[in-house]
């Protein structure tokens, strides 16, 4: 046998054990989320487990163990017989608009756990994942997941932060969001500024009929969705071009930078929003870099790779790497002009 530390591998195994312990809550969370329990618990908690199950019409048995996990993870209070969600608790389980609702990232981890086949076989072939071969909606879950930071932040505090740039779009600008997703960054932006238009871009056909139901839902006329590369995508003379949490998932990112560079009109400006990440792997070893690098191998690294040149840089690529692939592109200036604990956010001009 080894010569163990007993005391450091006694930290391990309670290391291991809680991660474990998370690992088999994703499934019940996400069933939570999905029959309403935390909602219908906040609304009429404290509530018996039969109380609960009536009100979300569920079995009372399955409900019964599902608070009993719920309450041994800490994710809901017990006292006395009765169950309820702190503050603290909805903020995270039942406030959809919150700015630390975390459902979507349960989401996004129960699609990395069913992408693993094909992950793994990347491994051994040095092969990409393209998007649109992602297990389940990674799409879906994608964008619920970065919903939160961009309904808190991105109207209130990142575009006022941009030098000139809100009073522009208050004005009337013209605004590329490229690889915009399901859209949800470029709603945002056209509900807040009914002046500017707005055109999102993303390579994947099947996100941009999603944005475009999404924004017919609400009945924007002031936005509009095509398919498009970051790298060649139609377009010109735009006042801001923004990038959320998707240059790094590019194959070629300096080339999609020096298409941005030409898409811009003279005083433009690009706006890249990226994962919050430190320049070294040392600094980067802390919740935040732990649950980003574990996405970037299972998402983002192998997205990167099935596209051409597959620079990968990774979801942790750190501001002074980021910078250096904007500046690629014919950039002079890039500074951070906002953060948040999960996002930076870069001017480039």
């Amino acid at each position: 046998m080894p010569d163990l530390n007993e005391t450091t591998l006694n930290e391990l195994v309670g290391r291991v054990l809680g991660d474990l312990g998370g690992a088999v809550s994703v499934p019940l969370v996400r069933i939570g989320d999905a029959l309403g329990l935390y909602r219908t618990l906040k609304q009429i908690g404290p509530a018996t487990a039969d109380e609960l199950a009536k009100a979300a019409e569920c079995a009372p048995r399955y409900v019964r163990e599902w608070l009993a996990a719920q309450a041994a993870s800490g994710y809901v209070q017990h006292e006395h017989g009765q169950f309820s969600l702190t503050p603290e608790q909805a903020y995270v389980f039942a406030e959809p608009d919150s700015p630390v609702h975390l459902i979507g990232a349960f989401d996004t981890a129960a699609a990395m756990l069913e992408n693993q086949p094909k992950v793994q076989a990347a491994f051994k072939t040095g092969r990409g994942v393209a998007w649109g071969e992602q297990a389940g909606c990674l799409f879906c879950a994608v964008a619920r997941l970065f919903r939160p930071g961009y309904v808190n932040a991105l109207v209130q505090e990142w575009l006022p932060a941009l030098d000139g740039v809100l009073d522009k779009l208050k004005q009337g600008a013209k605004v590329a969001d490229v690889g915009c997703g399901h859209g949800l960054s470029t709603i945002l932006m056209a509900q807040a500024f009914p002046k500017s238009q707005f055109t999102g871009y993303d390579f994947h056909a099947g996100s941009i009929a999603a944005a475009s139901a999404h924004a017919q839902s609400h009945g924007l006329t002031n936005l509009h969705f095509e398919v498009g590369r970051a790298q060649d995508f139609t377009g010109r003379d735009f006042d801001l071009i923004t990038c959320f949490d998707c240059l790094h998932d590019m194959g070629d990112p300096e080339a999609a930078a020096a298409h941005i560079r030409k898409a811009l009109k003279p005083g433009g400006v690009w706006m890249v929003v990226e994962p919050m990440a430190a320049d070294t792997l040392d600094e980067n070893i802390n919740p935040v870099g732990r649950l980003y690098y574990s996405a970037s191998t299972m998402i983002c690294v192998p997205t990167s790779l099935a596209q051409e040149t597959g620079l990968a840089l990774g979801a942790q690529a750190g501001e002074r790497r980021l910078t250096e692939v904007i500046r690629s592109g014919g950039f002079s200036k890039v500074r951070r002009a906002a953060q948040t604990p999960l996002n930076m956010v870069l001017e480039a001009s």
